[in-house]
């Protein structure tokens, strides 16, 4: 070897590569890739697994129990972080492989960056078929983790030790690209990953990549702040984008200085605290009354780091105002022309700060403020309603476990939920204090998500009170990384709401005439059909027996208690507790297109459909 190369397999080349890669933004520095999520299988553990011993003293090693739970650690990670730091997951081929592509999807769709290395077949093809290899009749080159295209930001398969020096730093360009970011794969053919190769020193040396803040075109801001200053009833829709950029400052001071009130998606959610006079909750579908009420009569919608999904537009239905407009202020011309709107195509925080500028000495009017002030004040006290216990020997609902949960965390708490009833609940009703205390995936709303995300939250802000909030639902798809929580020594809080069923689809499946059908955890008796009693299965227990400490909480006091417990506790713990399945959440204040049966012999169905073709008729294209 010269001493201007270093001769290594292509897997050790690629891990001293990745720990040697840093970004930077606003003068702090951080590793891009701060450890490395594994299970290994043949494809992997002979390449990749080797070089991660190789070098265990630069890549932090994790070992999970389920890929697709990996990739979720790594994005909770890198949402606490505001996509500065990721993680990268490796995985076998064949099954770890295909395991990927939820978390991968989840990954994407959020905007946020992950690093997958799953192991591929022999590029040479002196074994073939392999073990687990699926074979394409007219396709030689196609592999399983082809499924992982459509699902990642930046794809390519390493089919020569030499081809990994361009493909790696697309990978990483495309990682810390604040518009392009997302899942990047790289497939890795297994003999390839133990080839050796001669690779110059330059590819190992420390690369800070920069993260950039680009500012909106002046003409464009020229045209923004005429047209905020034309509305008479603006109103903010703030996004993920406004935490991915940490432009949570640059916001209230805009909001200080024009009085335009906030209302924010749920990965916005925190933007502004919750007692900030201008912040309304949350929009849409699961917003508050007030938010909703101005929606429907502001002239103009800023929607700054938001891709307005359904469930923010209330699938097209909310902003009725004949003439409002659209100005989005985002990092991609994609979700910026979103709406027909005018554009800002820009970073959240340069945007904002720019625009105040241009609206120096710009208010709206104090008859305006004092109206959706007003709103907020009626809305608080639903809030209030709805986390009121009058009896503390009773037996919680949902909404009072969301109060009770309020009274006991601080402003440095993280809550993490992606699916079920919780996130309208959610929604509607947290308090958020600080900028990341609401971490809420509801992009790809994955069930499964909140425990292994946890986990990666919990690596990136240790000593941080983290708390997954599940319903038993989520929790039968995807416990099993409490035994990585207990391994790693991840004090991890877990709040198990125990419902015996489906409960929000329960109630979307009545609501649309399919009558709940399939949306209850029920005994089946001998003769067939299901009985009214709920399965005798104790999640409390199954959590105790993977290695959590649990506490069991059957009435208000008690579940007061137990979450004062889990917090001060510095083992993961796990809060179980039976609910109240009434339903105590104020009510949608907003629709949602789900199509109905347009036909049906059953009357729920035909109820059902009556009241969607009523609701539809409220939807605009906006041009």
């Amino acid at each position: 070897m010269s001493a201007t190369t270093r001769r290594l397999t292509t897997a050790q080349a690629l891990v001293r590569f990745l720990s040697a890669q840093y970004t930077e933004r606003d003068g702090v520095r951080r590793r891009l890739i701060a450890g490395t999520w594994g299970i290994f299988g043949h494809g992997n553990v002979a390449g990749i697994g080797q070089a991660l011993v190789e070098y265990r003293e630069v890549m932090p090693y994790h070992q999970g129990r389920n890929e697709q739970a990996m990739v979720h650690a790594a994005v909770g990670h890198a949402r606490q972080l505001n996509r500065l730091s990721a993680q990268a997951v490796t995985t076998s081929i064949g099954p770890g492989a295909t395991n990927l592509v939820t978390g991968a999807a989840l990954a994407t769709v959020n905007r946020l960056p992950v690093l997958l290395l799953p192991g591929d077949y022999f590029a040479s093809r002196v074994a073939d078929p392999l073990l687990q290899q699926l074979e394409h009749p007219v396709e030689a080159d196609v592999s399983v983790n082809d499924t992982l295209r459509p699902v990642s930001r930046y794809f390519d398969r390493v089919t020569r030790p030499e081809a990994l020096i361009p493909s790696a730093l697309g990978a990483v360009r495309v990682l810390t690209d604040p518009a392009e970011t997302g899942a990047v794969t790289l497939a890795l053919p297994q003999d390839v990953q133990a080839e050796a190769y001669d690779w110059p020193e330059e590819f190992f040396a420390e690369r800070v990549w920069s993260v950039r803040r680009p500012a909106p075109d002046p003409a464009e801001l020229t045209a923004a702040a005429q047209a905020v200053r034309a509305a008479r009833r603006p109103l903010i829709v703030a996004g993920g984008g406004i935490h991915h950029s940490e432009a949570e400052e640059a916001l209230k001071a805009f909001v200080d200085a024009t009085g335009i009130p906030v209302a924010s998606t749920q990965a916005g959610k925190g933007s502004l605290r919750h007692d900030h006079p201008a912040d309304l909750g949350g929009i849409g579908h699961t917003g508050t009354a007030v938010s909703d009420e101005l929606a429907r009569t502001a002239d103009l919608v800023i929607g700054v780091g938001t891709r307005y999904s359904d469930f923010t537009t209330a699938s097209g239905t909310l902003f009725q105002n004949p003439d409002v407009r659209f100005l989005n202020l985002n990092i991609t011309g994609f979700d910026a022309h979103k709406l027909a709107a005018r554009t800002l195509v820009g970073d959240a925080r340069t945007g904002l700060e720019q625009l105040a500028g241009a609206l120096a000495g710009h208010r709206v009017e104090p008859s305006y403020e004092a109206e959706y002030r007003a709103g907020k004040e009626r809305w608080e006290r639903v809030v209030e309603t709805a986390y009121r216990a009058d009896d503390d020997t009773a037996v919680p609902t949902q909404t009072q476990v969301i109060g009770a949960l309020d009274a006991v965390v601080g402003d440095e708490d993280v809550l993490i939920n992606a699916a079920g009833s919780l996130p309208g609940d959610l929604h509607k009703l947290w308090r958020s204090r600080s900028p990341r205390q609401y971490h809420l995936e509801y992009g790809y709303s994955c069930m499964g998500y909140e425990i292994p995300a946890a986990l990666g939250v919990q690596q990136a802000a240790p000593g941080t009170p983290v708390w997954a909030l599940v319903g038993d639902g989520t929790y039968l798809m995807n416990p099993t990384e409490i035994v990585t929580a207990v391994q790693e020594n991840l004090p991890v809080k877990l709040v198990l709401i125990q419902n015996h069923g489906y409960a929000s689809i329960g109630g979307l499946s009545e609501s649309v005439g399919a009558e709940r059908f399939g949306t209850a955890y029920r005994h089946r008796a001998a003769d067939g059909t299901f009985t009214g009693a709920p399965l005798p299965v104790d999640l409390a227990a199954n959590a105790a027996s993977l290695g959590m400490d649990v506490l069991r909480a059957k009435t208000v006091r008690e579940l007061r208690n137990a979450l004062a417990e889990a917090r001060a506790s510095s083992r993961p713990t796990c809060v179980y507790v039976e609910t109240d399945p009434a339903p105590t959440a104020p009510p949608a204040e907003a629709w949602w297109d789900v199509p109905v049966a347009e036909v049906s012999a059953r009357e729920a169905a035909v109820r059902a459909r009556a009241r969607y073709d009523a609701e539809v008729t409220g939807r605009r294209r906006h041009l």
